[in-house]
């Protein structure tokens, strides 16, 4: 028990960190040395209650040491959706853009952009002094998650200055973050030929190839850019796109409507790969019906033994399919399309029309949730246990699940797929499918979570776990 406390809550600070940002705050010391910065904190029974923005959170008081009043939050990088910052190249102001300190106080100030002086900045007819105001908008608004307001920026900037790398760089970004890679090769090959000496430019275009199911390409542009400037991330990613085009080098490719599979020809019949196909065609139907949205483009589909699969994923040993932006499938063994493989199959498809719908900033929680209703899947036998945890307030907290399960050990995922199943299954059961779409379309325009859940099923986090224990006694 003690144990589990400690982790969530270890869990818990790290995700409240990505989030922060500078002000006087509440410092919350975790027995487990961690800390929370915190807007308000109160106490609430054997809970700890604590606001972050427009965010509420509870941990057990029995994993605090101690709370410190009028703390300062530190800086970090924007987190949003299901994308880390610390999974994106950190982008650099080039000199045409730098050195605006002054304008952007003016641009963003009590955290906002305000459109009055960018009307007036426009007026004075400096199309320069036009575009960094709104490429300063847009900027703020991207690294708040708040893509389509950046979008917007950002195209405007591009009217003002339609060659200028920079403003090329974090559109194609944006774009890419919103689910339209074929739009951010473009702008992203813009911004080569505009500036072939950014370091910036190659990275960007090597993320825009690689979701473009362009791996070659992607592994020569992000070699070229570490040659200008050595970056963590890019290397990262090259070593992925390597192990990627290793593995595959001798496989062959299958095109559909919506899909591109790739496989290698010893691997499975032609009869197999035709099933696979026609599933996820099937598959693909379901889920424009069931979540009102299609992914852009084709969807690239790999199936590979289950040796490359954990080689060019590294994924944890309990995972048993990934979708990273492409679906890998390891199908060992198989001759034939097997329930459980449909299962999957939709399952990892569904990731794709969530992150469409959400702009890419769906908590994994939600996201877990809604491919296991749709596989369908339901709690089962796994039900009772889930009542008694959540009855006993040792169920994860919902705000410690908006992060990557790929972190977890096999215990602590069942557990943390089994609660994003009860939330999405009470959603569905009370308010239905509609309702979940709207989650997602509030998320995609730039909305917190609980924002979005409060807008919709007019819900914050603690009452989302007070209905989702209610729900679960009800039923179990």
């Amino acid at each position: 028990m003690g144990t589990r406390v400690t982790f969530w809550c270890w869990a818990s600070a790290v995700f409240l960190a990505g989030s922060c940002l500078c002000s006087s705050a509440d410092v919350i010391h975790l027995k487990n040395g961690r800390k929370i910065w915190a807007d308000h904190v109160h106490e609430n029974g054997n809970r700890l209650e604590y606001d972050v923005g427009d965010d509420s959170y509870a941990i057990p008081k029995s994993s605090v040491e101690s709370i410190e009043a009028g703390g300062v939050t530190p800086t970090f990088a924007s987190s949003s959706g299901q994308t880390e910052s610390k999974e994106l190249p950190a982008l650099s102001l080039e000199d045409t853009l730098a050195g605006h300190a002054d304008l952007a106080s003016r641009v963003v100030h009590d955290g906002k952009v305000d459109p009055d002086v960018l009307a007036a900045l426009e007026k004075e007819g400096k199309a320069d002094l036009s575009a960094t105001a709104y490429f300063l908008a847009g900027k703020h608004e991207f690294e708040h998650g708040n893509l389509p307001t950046a979008k917007r920026y950002f195209e405007t900037a591009l009217n003002f200055q339609p060659s200028n790398s920079t403003i090329l760089n974090y559109y194609a970004m944006a774009l890419l973050r919103s689910g339209n890679p074929a739009a951010a090769l473009s702008y992203a090959q813009q911004s080569v030929r505009a500036n072939p000496n950014s370091a910036d430019a190659y990275t960007v275009l090597g993320f825009a190839e690689f979701s473009s199911d362009r791996t070659k390409d992607a592994i020569r542009d992000w070699k070229h850019s570490l040659e200008i400037r050595p970056d963590l991330v890019v290397e990262q990613f090259l070593a992925k796109a390597q192990r990627e085009a290793n593995t595959e080098s001798d496989f062959s490719q299958k095109e559909s409507s919506h899909f591109t599979l790739h496989y290698e020809g010893k691997q499975t019949s032609e009869e197999f790969r035709r099933e696979l196909i026609a599933t996820l065609e099937s598959h693909y139907n379901d889920l424009v019906r069931d979540l009102g949205v299609a992914p852009r483009g084709t969807i690239s589909v790999t199936l590979y033994t289950e040796q490359a699969f954990f080689d060019v994923t590294h994924a944890p040993s309990w995972s048993g399919a990934v979708n990273d932006g492409k679906l890998r499938i390891p199908v060992s063994g198989l001759t034939s399309m097997t329930s459980d493989l449909a299962r999957v199959l939709k399952h990892e498809l569904a990731h794709s029309f969530v992150n469409q719908a959400s702009g890419g900033r769906c908590p994994t929680w939600l996201n877990e949730g809604i491919a296991q209703i749709v596989e369908p899947k339901s709690l089962g036998s796994n039900g009772r246990r889930l009542t008694q945890l959540f009855k006993s307030e040792n169920a994860i907290p919902y705000n410690a699940l908006e992060g990557s399960f790929m972190r977890f050990s096999s215990v602590e995922a069942v557990l943390a797929y089994d609660e994003s199943l009860a939330a999405v299954e009470y959603i569905n059961d009370t308010y239905g499918m509609s309702d979940i779409q709207r989650i997602l379309q509030r998320l995609g325009e730039g909305s917190s979570t609980e924002a979005a859940l409060r807008s919709t099923i007019h819900s914050d986090y603690r009452q989302l776990e007070s209905d989702v224990g209610k729900y679960l006694s009800s039923r179990y």
